[in-house]
C-alpha cells in the first residue's frame, strides 16, 4: 500500500447527494486508492463500520451526516511462494510489467497446481511492490490466459495500477483496449472476415466447459483470415470425383476481443464450426480430420499437443502516464511450425 492510499483511509462523512446509495459504491468514489471490489471484501472483513457500528453488508445504504471508518488491516502473506521461473518480459516499469506466457504455465494457483505458476515467477521476480488487490492467491492478476494458450499478459504491482487496467479490461473497447489473437483453425470461413455475437455460460452437460447459451453473459469476437490452407490430396469416388481437391483443410485467423469470457474465442470459433486445432475440450469432433494432413502438417499438429492460439497483440493506456502502450509477440515456435507446415501442403 502506497503512502497517498494509506492516508485516505480514515473517516468519511457521508454528504446529502450520496444519501441511498449502496455503501460500497460511496466508498469507492470517495476512496479512489481502493477498487470497490477491495471495499467490499473489507467491508464483509469487518473492517468497515459506520457511526462506530460494523457494517457487514456491502450493499448497505448510507444517510446523510453518517460517519463511514475504514480500517485496512496489515496485507496478508501471499500463500503462493516465490519461485525461480523463467519469464519472456516485454515490457517493465514501477507500475506494470507485460510478459509473453510460454505454453503449460498455468496463471495462477489452484487445485492441482499450487506451485510452478506464473505468479509464483512474479512473486519471486517482483517481490514486495507485487499488488495484493487480486486476491491473495491472484497478486497483481488482471486478466488470464488458458494454461495451453501462449502470448501476451499485463500484471500490476502496485494498487493503483491494478485498479486502473481492470477498469480497462471491464471497460472493453470502449476504453482503447486492444486483445489480439492468432488463431489456426479446421476448414476456413466463406468470408474474409466477421463478427460472432453469442452469448456464452456455463454447459449444461459439462461444467468444465462453455456453452454459447441463450441468457448467458455478452460475449463478441471479431475475426479476419489471414491465411487459407487447402488440402490438395484429397480423393473422391465417383460422380463426386475431383470435387474436393480444393477444399480448404485449415486456415490462420486473427481475432480482436469485444469482451474477454472464459474460453471465448474457442467456444466462438468452434461455434461457427472452425474450432481451433488441438484444442481437446472444443474440437474433439474434428480429430479425425488430421489423417487429411500431410505428413508434415501432421507431425506439427502432434507435437503441438495443445489448442493452436497465441494472444499476439495487446494495448492498454498506461495507469500513470496514460500513454497508449502497445505490444506484439511472435507466433511461438510450436505454431509457427504448424502454420507453416500447413503452408506447404
Amino acid at each position: 500500500m502506497t503512502d497517498e492510499a494509506t492516508e485516505a483511509i480514515g473517516s468519511v462523512t457521508i454528504q446529502p447527494e450520496e444519501a441511498g446509495g449502496r455503501l460500497d459504491r460511496v466508498l469507492a468514489a470517495r476512496i479512489p486508492a481502493l477498487s470497490r471490489s477491495r471495499l467490499k471484501a473489507l467491508i464483509l472483513d469487518g473492517q468497515v463500520a459506520v457511526d462506530g457500528r460494523t457494517i457487514l453488508d456491502p450493499s448497505a445504504d448510507v444517510k446523510s451526516g453518517d460517519v463511514v471508518s475504514v480500517n485496512l488491516p496489515p496485507p496478508e502473506e501471499a500463500v503462493p511462494r516465490g519461485e525461480a521461473i523463467p519469464l519472456d518480459i516485454i515490457y517493465e516499469d514501477d507500475q506494470l510489467i507485460v510478459i509473453n506466457k510460454p505454453k503449460d504455465l498455468v496463471v495462477h494457483p489452484s487445485a492441482g497446481h499450487a506451485s510452478g505458476t506464473l505468479v509464483n515467477a512474479l512473486i519471486a521476480h517482483c517481490g514486495d511492490s507485487l499488488s495484493g488487490i487480486g486476491g491473495v492467491k491472484r497478486p497483481g492478476i488482471v486478466h488470464r490466459l488458458d494454461k495451453d494458450t501462449t502470448g501476451l499478459m499485463v500484471v500490476a504491482k502496485n494498487d493503483r495500477a491494478h485498479r486502473h487496467l481492470s477498469k480497462q479490461f471491464a471497460d472493453k473497447l470502449e476504453s482503447g483496449l486492444q486483445r489480439g489473437y492468432l488463431a489456426v483453425v479446421w476448414g476456413a470461413p466463406d468470408r474474409i472476415k466477421g463478427t460472432i455475437d453469442a452469448a456464452l455460460d456455463r454447459s449444461p452437460i459439462n461444467r468444465e466447459k462453455q456453452a454459447v447459451r441463450e441468457g448467458g453473459r455478452d460475449a463478441i469476437t471479431h475475426w479476419e483470415m489471414r491465411e487459407r490452407y487447402d488440402a490438395q490430396d484429397i480423393k473422391s469416388e465417383g460422380k463426386d470425383a475431383g470435387k474436393n481437391s480444393h477444399l480448404p483443410i485449415a486456415s490462420l485467423l486473427a481475432c480482436m476481443l469485444e469482451t474477454g469470457r472464459t474460453h471465448q474465442i474457442r467456444v466462438h470459433l468452434a461455434h461457427i464450426g472452425h474450432p481451433i486445432m488441438g484444442d481437446e475440450t472444443y474440437a474433439t469432433g474434428f480429430k479425425t480430420k488430421a489423417s487429411r494432413l500431410a505428413a508434415p502438417a501432421q507431425a506439427a499438429l502432434a507435437a503441438l499437443g495443445r489448442q493452436a492460439l497465441h494472444a499476439a497483440v495487446l494495448g492498454f493506456e498506461h495507469p500513470i502516464t496514460h500513454e497508449h502502450l502497445r505490444f506484439e509477440a511472435p507466433l511461438p515456435a510450436d505454431m509457427s511450425l504448424l502454420v507453416e507446415s500447413l503452408r506447404q501442403g
